[in-house]
């Protein structure tokens, strides 16, 4: 087995490295780490706006690309958390309370150098991971049968609701809105349409970029501007840089946390709806908890920086373990990869490994490639990072929507697809003001189809006897997770324990 991975991954390396798949790369994790430092934008809403982008690239770069903007925004958040206080995506908001007290304390050269050092470190063993779990997970999911991927679909969408922010009842209002939305169309049973209104433009069903850039990329641009303060009306840090080498005794100090970190990245990252977030807030809870002096959390402990950087980075590298292997998205991040694959004509699920094996091991590889990319990128260009917060939002957003609008125009040249997205901008900014995540929305409209197909497969071999779902024993053992992933929730005592924990995450 040791030969064969080692084998794949030659033949990853061989794809990663040929010179139009590094220039990919590269531009992935330059942008990720554009949108890192740019608060407000985050990976959702950046893959979502230049998911048009890649229509014409060839399938292997594009997918490159898009992974690359994903994990570098991990890197480019903890740039201007460190050094202004201002977190670039929701994940880098624990990296600012050790981060920039660090930097105020004169030690910003060591905070940031810690944090690319258990960036790297995390992201070399998220692809090992990934790596090594893929095949196997693979193998396995090929044996699955329609009544498999259902109870397995089910189950992630469950999963997504009980981890989400917020009540678990609006979570799960979200799924079944994300369902409908995935059912308008044609029926492919009996050619009938579904929902369309009569709109032949809707006959195909609602295009997945239209829903995506306005729930994540229109909404976003509508807060932001909800806000009224940009980037610049915030304190920015003045002193200059020095000592960019951390001490034995700050290595020594991490060398714990970053492995914790890792561990606890490399976990969450692959349950459906943790993510980044949880797990950088995780990863610091233990650190303080695991502390001889706790009290130094929040006036400067590197512990503080090391873990949670560690951990944010390890989960965005296993988040893609489900979704290359299963085919089922943890996230809604995950969701947008999935649909660029479905773009590219490639049927998500175990069979891309075997029928596409120049895909899977190349964007592994390039995984590696990219957090080495991303260490050399980060630490020369600290000052350009900075600078481009002074850019007020009142001239960044205008290009932002003149961007999507081209993009959204050029997939089908519909006049019908930009108000569409649109309106799905105003739903995405009203989500938010009723604090429900669009994330379970996105994650069931990308799974209802294909939950749709298997369950209709499932009950045609069982002549439409549902007890198929039960007496097969992987599907049963799905159905018996997700009903006690509900039965986990119902629990007064534990649902209000939940909701306290992910407030005080939001708080923090």
């Amino acid at each position: 087995m040791e030969a064969n991975i080692f084998s794949n991954l030659l033949l990853g390396f061989s794809v990663a490295v040929t010179a139009t798949n590094l220039m990919y790369c590269f531009i992935g994790v330059f942008v990720g780490t554009l949108v890192g430092v740019l608060p407000g934008v985050g990976p959702l809403a950046a893959i979502a706006m230049l998911l048009p982008a890649t229509f014409n690239l060839p399938p292997v770069g594009a997918l490159i690309m898009l992974a690359g903007i994903y994990y570098g925004t991990q890197y480019g958040g903890s740039t201007t958390s460190i050094l202004v206080n201002l977190p670039g995506e929701s994940a880098s908001v624990v990296t600012c309370l050790d981060g920039y007290a660090m930097a105020r304390n004169g030690r910003a050269g060591p905070a940031l150098a810690i944090a690319a050092i258990g960036s790297f470190f995390a992201g070399t063993v998220g692809t090992l991971l990934i790596a090594l779990a893929g095949p196997p997970l693979a193998e396995i999911a090929l044996k699955f049968g329609a009544p498999e991927y259902f109870s397995l679909m089910t189950m992630g969408l469950i999963a997504s609701a009980v981890l989400a922010h917020g009540s678990m009842i609006k979570a799960i209002g979200m799924i079944f809105v994300g369902l409908l939305f995935g059912i308008v169309g044609t029926d492919v049973n009996s050619g009938m349409s579904r929902f369309t209104f009569g709109a032949s433009g809707l006959a195909d069903g609602l295009s997945f970029v239209v829903v995506a850039m306005g729930l994540f990329g229109f909404s976003e641009i509508l807060r932001n501007l909800e806000q009224g303060q940009d980037a610049a009306s915030r304190e920015l840090l003045t002193t200059r840089i020095k000592h960019l080498y951390p001490t034995w005794a700050d290595m020594k100090a991490s060398f714990g946390p970053i492995a914790r970190g890792t561990a606890l990245g490399a976990f969450f990252g692959t349950l459906p709806g943790a993510g980044p977030t949880i797990s950088a807030f995780s990863s610091y809870a233990v650190e303080k908890k695991m502390a001889k002096e706790p009290e130094t959390f929040g006036k400067g402990a590197i512990q503080g920086v090391a873990g949670p950087e560690a951990a944010n980075n390890a989960a965005a590298q296993c988040a893609f373990i489900p979704t290359l292997t299963l085919g089922i998205p943890g996230s809604a991040t995950m969701a947008l990869m999935l649909g660029a694959l479905t773009i590219q004509g490639i049927s998500p699920g175990p069979q891309v490994m075997t029928q596409r094996p120049d895909l899977f091991w190349g964007l592994i590889a390039s995984m590696w490639i990219g957090n080495a990319m991303l260490v050399v990128l980060n630490l020369p260009l600290i000052g350009l990072w900075v600078k481009l917060l002074s850019v007020p939002y009142r001239y960044l957003f205008p290009a932002i929507l003149a961007f999507m609008s081209i993009g959204v125009y050029s997939v089908n040249n519909l006049d019908l697809d930009i108000y569409m997205t649109i309106g799905f901008g105003l739903i995405g900014y009203l989500l938010m003001k009723l604090r429900m995540e669009p994330a379970p929305l996105i994650l069931a409209f990308v799974l209802g189809p294909l939950m749709e197909e298997n369950l209709r497969r499932a009950l045609l071999i069982s002549r439409g006897d549902p007890s198929v779902f039960i007496t097969r024993p992987i599907s049963a053992t799905f159905m018996a997770i997700t009903v006690l992933l509900l039965v986990f929730m119902i629990l007064p005592a534990v649902r209000r324990k939940r909701d306290q924990v992910l407030e005080e995450a939001v708080e923090q």
